[in-house]
């Protein structure tokens, strides 16, 4: 539940148009002036499907991972599971489907850790953190045509290590890792 109550208000869109359309998200121009005032600029956003990202714990509490390569940053990254909720999806399928299709795991106990905003300056969209336990592998992992996936397995504490270091410096990846520090899931 939130407790914060904003004191800006919303924004006056005046004006909106779509710029590009890609598979993955659009891009919009949207033309917007403060509440109260005359003048209005031009902003840009990202309009995305929410997303999924999940702290998986194996029966003997190790922390699944997945590496892969990030073109954003070009280079391959160590990150938990995660993905798009498809359309029609909710976000515990989402978070389920993506973590057998990217680990070959699966768990009987999901718990979430709440939402946090993707991107609030640019991206429309939030991701969606879960904790899943005792996760045990069934399967190989499914990629997606042009996807390449390493699965390790670390305990908590060369998990948090690897954070510390940098080594695991995706943002919401961090986010997901926060939210299971403050709930004592990662001890």
């Amino acid at each position: 539940m939130k407790n914060f109550k904003p004191t800006i208000r919303p924004w006056k869109a005046t004006d909106e148009e779509s710029i590009l359309e890609t598979p993955i998200f659009d891009i919009r121009r949207v033309r917007a002036t403060p509440s109260g005032e005359s003048s209005s600029g031009d902003f840009y956003t990202i309009e995305a499907p929410d997303w999924i990202n999940v702290v998986a714990l194996t029966a003997d509490r190790e922390i699944i991972l997945v590496e892969q390569y990030r073109h954003g940053i070009r280079e391959a990254t160590l990150e938990i599971p995660g993905g798009i909720v498809d359309p029609g999806e909710e976000p515990l399928q989402a978070a389920r489907r993506e973590l057998e299709e990217e680990t070959g795991y699966v768990s009987g106990f999901w718990k979430s850790l709440g939402s946090c905003s993707s991107n609030p300056a640019i991206m429309s969209n939030y991701t969606h953190l879960w904790l899943a336990e005792e996760c045990v592998q069934v399967s190989e992992i499914q990629t997606d045509t042009h996807e390449e996936i390493q699965v390790h397995t670390v305990p908590p504490e060369r998990f948090l290590k690897l954070v510390k270091q940098g080594d695991v410096h995706h943002s919401i990846v961090l986010a997901a890792v926060a939210r299971a520090l403050l709930e004592g899931h990662l001890k």
